[in-house]
């Protein structure tokens, strides 16, 4: 049995990693504010502290023992949002991981993983983006998140083994249907069973990598097990490049819905396309096979219908 810290457990990605070290007996403390996520999110048995990761009084208030390892999942993840608020994303998304970071060198925690984002490559070429290109983020969201890498490889100096995972389009059950400025699968689907409509903002031939968020929990966990991935920085995706027309699409198609797109503006910072360069996540993780997307639409339009 471990202990770990993952922090924003009341939230999509933060619950089910929180869940899965729960179900392998490992003991489990969360800090969160409750900005986007819910307490009933909050697995049983994990130990539940309410605050901000940027608050260094929040911090303080985490059990002071031997943890194995830091998960630090918290934070405002939407680029759109990014720019309402930019003091506020950058406190929530880079000062929490200098908060955290300072956390585990005081407390002899040499075990760091990130949850990192796709947003801190910026405008790419129309190719699999791999970790080495040269990052160039349009949203604040992006710059703190890359901003985070950076104190990531300080912190390495300092003895404490980092990994960053740069996380593409994550969807599943579990997302926030609520939140209609963050997770494209998410807010296109929540449209449909609301409204039976999508209100789009951006061209149909945009492109993502979607991933389903079981293979991206997967991830977190590999970070656990293979030595080589530690000080390293790791994209989390399929690898498959998908036009947000032909998702709208699939979408309606397995929600047995007449496709109504309605199409008007665009959403400040937002990318025309990415998809990523897998082979590392493959090597290093060895997470080789991914749900495809039909698939995993039709596990989250299922919890869906069940929760409705």
């Amino acid at each position: 049995m471990s202990n770990y810290i993952v922090t924003g457990a009341a939230g999509f990605i933060g619950s089910s990693l929180a869940s899965e070290l729960i179900q392998n007996g490992h003991t489990v403390v969360t800090i969160d504010n409750l900005s986007t996520g819910y307490e009933t999110n909050i697995p049983d048995g994990v130990e539940f502290i309410l605050g901000d990761c940027g608050d260094e009084e929040a911090i303080k208030k985490i059990p002071k023992r031997n943890y194995d390892a830091i998960f630090h999942i918290a934070g405002q993840s939407s680029g759109e949002i990014s720019f309402d608020n930019p003091v506020y994303d950058i406190t929530t998304n880079t000062v929490s991981t200098l908060l955290l970071l300072d956390f585990a060198l005081q407390h002899d925690c040499n075990r760091f993983i990130y949850a990192g984002t796709m947003s801190v490559y910026g405008v790419q070429p129309e190719k699999p983006v791999d970790e080495d290109v040269n990052c160039c983020p349009s949203s604040f969201y992006g710059v703190g998140k890359l901003a985070s890498e950076h104190y990531l490889s300080i912190y390495q100096s300092y003895g404490i083994e980092t990994t960053s995972l740069r996380l593409f389009n994550v969807y599943g059950p579990g997302q926030n249907l609520e939140n209609l400025r963050q997770g494209m699968v998410s807010i296109y689907l929540a449209q449909i069973f609301k409204n039976g409509f999508v209100e789009m903002k951006g061209s149909v031939d945009r492109y993502r990598d979607f991933i389903y968020i079981d293979d991206v929990v997967k991830s977190f966990m590999n970070c656990l097990v293979y030595e080589d991935s530690k000080n390293e920085i790791i994209n989390i995706a399929t690898g498959k490049k998908t036009k947000v027309g032909e998702l709208v699409d699939l979408c309606f198609q397995l929600c047995e819905k007449k496709p109504d797109l309605r199409i008007s503006g665009a959403t400040s910072g937002d990318l025309h396309g990415i998809f990523a360069d897998t082979n590392k996540m493959k090597e290093i993780l060895n997470v080789s096979k991914t749900l495809s997307l039909e698939l995993g639409l039709e596990s989250m339009i299922k919890w869906m219908r069940a929760i409705s």
